[in-house]
């Protein structure tokens, strides 16, 4: 076992996003002295708290699976047990052809395993296509395969137009058409391979989820905001002895010899580090200052990664260099309730065959109770906009965002009151695109990097975009830096992926 195993090394990690912070997080609390290095002037990435008109609010990522234990089993360790709240409700709709219709049931992320779950959202023409799904020969998958293509072959393109995008749209803001089904969807990957009709498929994992029932919610919120999670788990990280820096872009990774970082450690203005372990050990540069570590945690977006991995792993750096983003910016409003009446439920997906502005919009108030109790006078909704490829309409000012989301929310919702305060944030190059042969890319990614002792990365362009996923590969990123590998190998085989929000809503 190596040093940071034991507890006695010294660990460097990159990035202060959720998936930098529970890295460090689980450092500690296995005795590590940890040095977490953040560009920015904040910690939490795509987790930021806010307000508006006085209210709490989250500005990027608002819910996390609950369904996976990381995310919320983080949340207890860094004191918000008594904060965790569901949805106050789980209802939602879908604005399509030309009206708020209710969210089917009965799919798997829009897949759904009887032509009548999605009755009422789909075209008669759209229905009778489902049901030719059994009599079509097999759909060769090969390695991956489009989730869009995929679908569209058993069942239509409607169903994708439809649900399937949207549904994909609000976890990566990307196209259905050029989403990996294995790294997206891998239980229906696993379905497909398995069975030529792929209805069939969806009704045996339907029937599996209901010979076992989980209990509890599907999704959690926190009082305050989700955004308040990573400033929780800095001040976790600090009290263990943690140190955090902002403002500390990296500019700097390279490998040097062990002994010539424990003599560098001796005139370290943060000395104090044990010896390196043995043969190599780290240089870590960030403005003026210069850090030598046993081991790093590289746990920045993509490009990031790629430059700072450049010099010692180039054939990793080539690979993170190719992914791609999408940008999207969420636009939040604050009505009087006074005189206010929103449909019911937590908001509502767009199929973009619609030709909307919005993707999405959340009922926030309505989903989460602790912002209508905080005033019930006032009322927060918000709406995202931008999807992958979408350059032109992010390019607009704040204030066209504001009007083209009012019109949107005035055509679907019958909203006419002009709001008492908005924002806008923008969250560019925000989520990571998972394309046919992603899981190839990962793997081949972590195999260059496992060559290097003392290396290992985590984030949002691995195992799934949302805050469980990020954490779970923290998790595992930690367990290799120690030697053990169970947590790569599970995340590699079996992505966190499927049904959770990022950012996108």
């Amino acid at each position: 076992m190596s040093a940071t195993g034991t507890g006695t090394g010294h660990v460097v990690v990159i990035g202060a996003g959720i998936a930098g912070l529970a890295a460090a997080h689980r450092l500690v609390e296995r005795g590590a002295r940890v040095t977490v290095l953040e560009a920015s002037g904040r910690v939490g990435g795509k987790l930021l708290p806010g307000e508006i008109a006085g209210l709490r609010v989250d500005l990027g990522a608002e819910s996390m699976l609950a369904r996976r234990p990381e995310a919320v089993a983080l949340a207890r360790e860094a004191g918000l047990a008594d904060r965790l709240q569901p949805p106050a409700t789980a209802t939602a709709s879908i604005w399509t052809r030309g009206a708020l219709r209710p969210m089917p049931k009965g799919h798997v992320m829009g897949v759904p395993g009887t032509a009548a779950a999605l009755s009422g959202v789909l075209s008669p023409e759209g229905l009778a296509r489902i049901g030719r799904d059994a009599d079509l020969p097999r759909t060769e998958i090969g390695d991956d395969v489009a989730v869009g293509e995929y679908v569209a072959a058993r069942l239509g393109r409607e169903v994708v137009d439809r649900l399937v995008e949207p549904l994909l749209g609000g976890v990566y803001a990307g196209d259905a058409y050029r989403i990996s089904l294995r790294s997206a969807v891998p239980q229906l990957y696993q379905a497909a391979r398995t069975h030529t009709s792929l209805t069939e498929a969806v009704r045996e994992i339907q029937a599996k989820a209901a010979a076992g029932p989980q209990a509890g919610p599907v999704f959690m919120g926190i009082e305050g905001g989700v955004g308040t999670l990573p400033l929780a788990v800095a001040a976790s990280v600090r009290a263990r002895g943690g140190e955090i820096v902002t403002g500390a872009p990296v500019t700097q990774l390279r490998r040097v010899p062990a002994d010539h970082a424990a003599a560098a450690a001796g005139g370290d203005s943060r000395a104090g580090a044990p010896a390196p372990s043995p043969a190599t050990a780290w240089r870590v540069v960030a403005g003026d200052r210069v850090l030598h570590a046993d081991a790093v945690i590289v746990a920045v977006p993509a490009p990031v990664a790629a430059g700072l991995l450049r010099a010692e792993a180039p054939a990793a750096a080539a690979e993170l260099a190719a992914v791609e983003y999408a940008s999207m910016a969420l636009v939040t409003l604050a009505y009087r309730r006074a005189g206010l009446d929103l449909p019911e439920g937590s908001g509502f997906l767009v199929p973009p065959v619609d030709g909307r502005t919005i993707k999405a919009s959340t009922f926030a108030s309505q989903k989460w109770g602790w912002i209508a109790e905080e005033d019930p006078d006032v009322v927060v909704l918000r709406t995202s906009v931008g999807r992958y490829g979408e350059t032109e309409i992010l390019g607009r000012a704040d204030a066209e965002l504001v009007e083209l989301s009012r019109r949107d929310l005035r055509e679907a919702a019958g909203l006419d009151a002009v709001p008492v305060a908005t924002r806008v944030t923008r969250w560019t190059d925000g989520l990571p695109q998972y394309p046919v042969g992603h899981h190839a890319r990962v793997a081949r990614v972590r195999e260059h990097v496992a060559k290097l002792p003392g290396l290992a990365v985590c984030g949002a362009q691995y195992d799934g975009v949302g805050i469980p996923a990020c954490i779970a590969s923290a998790n595992a990123a930690v367990d290799q830096l120690a030697g053990d590998l169970s947590g790569v190998a599970e995340l590699t085989a079996n992505p966190v992926q499927s049904l959770h929000g990022g950012a996108g809503e």
